[in-house]
């Protein structure tokens, strides 16, 4: 066990896959001497050399081309979109092309391939620097789509997604980069690749939620329990594929479920979330699927990131909405105003 921030973890990640496996390469804008704007890549071209982590043009549809050609002839890319909203460029690479063509060649040709994708707000970014774009890649059939929220999970799951014979879009938050914890990188605790995990116990209610939203999960819990409301976190940890025997085994437990994304909620993973809770738990629920989302508009600036972003009080106040009524006194657990 070591302290480590994600980032650490996610460069780790790569320094061993780049060295286990010849066929792994890394490229994308600046991950070269530079090592990526965040520091990913930081050292992989000093010790692998520009052979097998390079710079390419900025040119996002380019970078994601050359990868499907690489994987199509026996490599392993793994590609860094510079910023999530870089990556639309790159979309009808991936939507035609990286998606499909497993099924185009009846399995004969498969697409060995990550994308990195840092995603999410919480870093007061200026605009296209800052997007939550996890649903347009979950709703496109032959992708996985991976969002690890601890350092542990984000070694493990990028090993994963570099040995998958398909490809991978994992989007990395951005503002867990520089979170620290104790995780074992030598020794895999990590549950497997598409599998959700319970953090935190409970038995009024489930906070379903994946990558950034996670840590606000588990903060509203822990201000819950202090007025005797005990609530379960589950991390998705993958959206696709998706673990649905563990969230319903949740919801099933507690009879109640509230959706934590960082995205605007009009058509989201989070709406997906509650109807597949809804379909499967319907008749163990107390009450309605609820989402605790970003709003229905254009990404804000950074001094209005805060108002947008789905804080504690918000979730703690979807709570209250829940309506205990084998609880009265527990209502108005949201204090303030979204943080």
């Amino acid at each position: 066990m070591a302290t480590v921030t994600m980032a650490q973890a996610l460069n780790t990640a790569l320094r061993d896959a780049l060295r286990e496996d010849e066929r792994v390469l890394v490229f994308g804008e600046d991950v070269g001497p530079l090592g990526g704007v965040f520091r990913i890549t930081d050292g992989l071209t000093r010790d692998f050399g520009e052979n097998r982590c390079f710079d390419t043009p900025l040119a996002e549809s380019g970078i994601v081309g050359l990868a499907v050609g690489q994987a199509m002839g026996g490599f392993r890319p793994v590609v860094e979109m510079q910023f999530d909203a870089f990556a639309y460029p790159a979309f009808e690479q991936i939507t035609s092309h990286v998606a499909k063509l497993r099924n185009r060649t009846r399995g004969r040709v498969s697409l060995p391939m990550v994308i990195r994708i840092p995603y999410a707000g919480g870093i007061g970014g200026v605009e296209h620097h800052c997007d939550s774009s996890e649903a347009y890649y979950a709703h496109t059939p032959g992708l996985k789509v991976v969002t690890p929220a601890t350092a542990e999970d984000a070694y493990w799951l990028l090993r994963d997604a570099v040995a998958d014979p398909d490809p991978v879009i994992f989007l990395e938050p951005k503002k867990l980069y520089w979170s620290k914890e104790e995780a074992d990188l030598t020794n895999r605790k990590a549950a497997p690749f598409g599998q959700a995990v319970v953090l935190r116990q409970g038995r009024d209610a489930t906070l379903v939620a994946y990558g950034p939203s996670v840590p606000v999960a588990l903060q509203a819990a822990a201000e819950a329990a202090d007025e005797g409301i005990e609530l379960e976190v589950v991390d998705l940890r993958t959206i696709v594929p998706f673990d649905d025997e563990t969230v319903a085994a949740s919801v099933r437990k507690t009879g109640r479920c509230v959706v934590i994304q960082e995205a605007q909620g009009f058509a989201g993973v989070g709406a997906e979330i509650a109807a597949r809770v809804q379909e499967r738990c319907f008749h163990s629920l107390s009450a309605p699927v609820l989402r605790v989302s970003g709003f229905d508009i254009p990404y804000p600036p950074p001094k209005l990131e805060h108002a947008h972003l789905p804080g504690v009080d918000r979730v703690l106040d979807a709570i209250d909405r829940l309506q205990y009524d084998d609880q009265p006194d527990t209502h108005h657990l949201a204090k303030g105003a979204a943080r």
